[in-house]
């Protein structure tokens, strides 16, 4: 391969870089582990390309508030809300959320906020999201900061299962239990 564009790079599984100690699944996606979806909203135009990704393990429910679960740090450089209790208590509370790196923090405060609004957290006192970075700063102006709580109360990503490899173009489901809309997840913003 002479080309670097994402579209003509091998992926590690075309190269035969094993995984683990398990096999990959059918489309390499976080999306062949049963019960978890995955949703995205992007934020596109006036310079941005960003937006939040939200990992949905379909087992959390407003009957099941939590679920077992690790941290493994990889380099300690990134931002993570919630990791602290994470790590204490070894177990998730809500969906995982990916965004901008300089975004996390009012990602992390909008989408408490919204969690709190809806009726299976009227009474909640405690909640810890968890929020990731993924440095997006090469494709948009990072310091802008565009995703946030204005953007955020509008549309969360909706999650839906990967119906094949094409990861980020897929239609999403016309409602999740989080309570949004459907529309493509390459025009909706978050």
């Amino acid at each position: 391969m002479t080309s670097s564009s994402p579209s003509s790079r091998a992926r590690l599984a075309d190269l035969g870089v094993p995984s683990g100690a398990f096999a990959r699944g059918a489309a390499n996606a976080i999306t062949d582990v049963v019960g978890v979806r995955v949703g995205h909203a992007t934020v596109h135009g006036d310079g941005l390309h960003t937006g939040v990704t939200a990992i949905v393990p379909d087992a959390l429910s407003a009957e099941r508030r939590s679920l077992p679960a690790n941290l493994a740090v990889g380099n300690g450089y990134g931002k993570l809300v919630g990791a602290t209790q994470l790590q204490e208590l070894g177990a998730i509370e809500t969906p995982i959320l990916l965004t901008s790196t300089l975004s996390v923090f009012r990602v992390a405060d909008a989408f408490l906020g919204h969690l709190l609004a809806t009726p299976a957290h009227g009474a909640t006192t405690t909640l810890n999201p968890i929020v990731g970075e993924t440095n997006d700063g090469f494709l948009s102006d990072i310091r802008r900061r565009a995703v946030g709580r204005s953007r955020s109360n509008r549309r969360w990503p909706r999650p839906r299962p990967a119906p094949s490899r094409r990861e980020a173009s897929a239609r999403v489901p016309a409602r999740s239990r989080w309570g949004t809309r459907a529309a493509s997840a390459r025009r909706h913003e978050c």
